[in-house]
């Protein structure tokens, strides 16, 4: 049977690196989106509106009720989620464009309407977090409900046409962009999601799920995934501080906006290059260990440093940022696909705790900034408390007190072979030693805590299967359990998922190594010479 395998992933893709940023309505609806909602990443339409218009007052109650009302929708779109899951599917269609589009009326309205200037903008601000979290929420279930690779690819390529579509919008007069949002952009990508989501397969395991009924398995997807979600918030902790600081210089948010959007185009761009020559394994929480100390390095310099680094660190820690929400959509999605969940709840899980860090870190750095503290400057106040806030974030993220006393802090990973032992002070225990417990040093394997180790001559064919046919490492394991014998019900249990979850997957499998029974799955893989493998 190993004649029927399919080619090499790199002769598969061997179409020039233009061809995967191939248009269709998909990505250009969710890139003008993107492009359109940048505009508020730092002020709401403040590229395209009057300098004159955007005062302290004006930006900084803007901001305030659109972050609040937007993490807001997160949260209660997690809850919805839960326990009325087919009531909130059918609200956040009908809940997006409406608020959008009065939002941006309210903004407009606010530039001639003086008497009533801030109230429209706090009105705007509220509408447009609303309509925002709404749109947010319909492209990211748009994506989970395709394939990984198609999903992930849309999303990638829309994100490369969103900043393409944002700054196109600057050749464009400016007095005449705040009114083609409204008229025209935002009614161009409402209709495509309106289109697409026509399309999606609601029969989906995570379409059809009722949270109610496992709990269990939405209680480990949120231990699972906090600590990314932790990682992803810290970011946006940081970039709320440096929106506080920049609350007085409008002139900001241009430059913040410009090399975000340069960021993503280029890190999306790097992406699908990457993508389509070898597999990929990202770990949000390794990226952000790695990038802590520049994080806390950057925050410890801003008392000593001109004004100008001050633009300059908001607008690099923002580019950071709109890279991670964009990686933070991709695992969201994964996790949607993997364990069967409604992908409402855990992209809702994800943004408000992104978000809600986001908000504090207005809140506090706006807070630090006027605290007044004898013999040292309100910057320096605002530099200790970031510091202090992302060290705290730092050592919950990393597991806290809890890792610090748990045994699995001193197991050998791949980055440290010896673990924590290698410069530890040992004492060995004048009890006997307990026995060799198979299944806990398993359940530490399977939890990461320990180096890949095969465990058997099936396990190394199920390696060589995933890579031939290109596999995810959760259908891999499926694929695995199955061959070893294990009933649907008993792999539900084992990984944490319902029933429905593991049959669709089943399918999937089966579909991509093009079989059709138990059998021809037990000689697939027994067509593979584990000494193929190399370790």
């Amino acid at each position: 049977m190993q004649s029927q395998r399919p080619q090499d992933h790199a002769t598969v893709l061997s179409s020039p690196i233009w061809s995967m940023l191939k248009p269709n309505v998909a990505s250009l609806g969710y890139g003008l989106f993107l492009a359109i909602n940048a505009a508020s990443v730092w002020g709401s339409v403040f590229p395209f509106l009057p300098l004159v218009f955007q005062t302290s007052q004006i930006v900084f109650w803007f901001f305030l009720s659109q972050s609040l009302v937007f993490s807001a929708s997160f949260f209660a779109s997690m809850l919805g989620s839960y326990f009325f899951p087919r009531a909130t599917r059918a609200f956040l269609v009908q809940l997006t464009t409406a608020p959008y589009l009065l939002g941006w009326c309210a903004l407009i309205s606010a530039i001639y309407v003086h008497e009533f200037a801030l109230l429209l903008v706090i009105l705007g601000g509220a509408l447009l977090g609303l309509g925002s979290a709404g749109f947010y929420m319909l492209w990211q279930r748009l994506f989970a409900s395709m394939s990984s690779e198609t999903g992930d690819h849309n999303l990638i390529r829309g994100t490369v046409y969103g900043a393409i579509f944002y700054f196109s919008l600057y050749l464009i007069p400016v007095a005449v962009t705040a009114f083609l949002i409204p008229l025209v952009f935002l009614p161009l990508f409402a209709l495509a999601i309106v289109l697409k989501s026509r399309t999606i397969n609601f029969n989906q395991p995570m379409f059809e799920d009722v949270p109610r009924e496992h709990p269990q398995v939405y209680r480990r997807v949120i231990k699972d995934y906090w600590r990314s979600a932790l990682c992803v918030g810290s970011l946006g902790f940081c970039t709320g501080i440096m929106r506080a600081l920049a609350i007085g210089n409008p002139s900001v948010g241009s430059l913040v906006n410009a090399l975000s959007m340069g960021a993503t185009l280029l890190a999306a761009l790097v992406l699908l290059f990457v993508w389509r020559r070898k597999d990929l394994h990202m770990t949000v929480v390794s990226a952000f260990r790695t990038f802590f100390p520049f994080v806390i390095t950057s925050f410890m310099l801003l008392p000593f440093l001109p004004s100008e680094y001050e633009r300059w660190l908001a607008a690099v820690l923002y580019a950071v940022y709109s890279v991670a929400i964009m990686v933070m959509m991709i695992q969201c999605a994964q996790a949607s696909r993997n364990r069967g969940i409604n992908p409402v709840f855990i992209y809702g899980f994800f943004g408000c705790i992104v978000y809600v860090l986001h908000d504090i870190g207005f809140l506090g750095g706006t807070l630090a900034e006027t605290i007044r503290v004898t013999g040292i400057a309100p910057l320096a106040v605002v530099a200790l408390v970031a510091m202090y806030l992302l060290g705290l974030m730092y050592f919950v993220g990393q597991g806290g007190f809890k890792r610090i006393f748990s045994q699995n802090s001193w197991s050998p990973t791949s980055d440290n072979p010896l673990g924590e032992r290698a410069a530890s002070i040992e004492l060995v225990a004048l009890s006997p030693k307990p026995e060799y417990d198979k299944d806990r040093e398993t359940k530490r394997h399977k939890n990461g805590d320990a180096a890949v180790i095969y465990q058997d001559r099936m396990s190394k064919q199920a390696a060589l299967v995933q890579r031939h046919y290109r596999l995810s490492a959760r259908e891999t394991e499926v694929m695995e359990l199955i061959a070893r014998g294990n009933t649907v019900s008993r792999i539900a249990e084992e990984l944490v998922v319902s029933e429905n979850t593991i049959r669709t997957h089943s399918k999937r499998i089966y579909a991509k190594l093009g079989i059709h029974k138990k059998q021809e799955l037990l000689d697939l893989i027994d067509s593979f010479d584990p000494a193929e493998l190399q370790d």
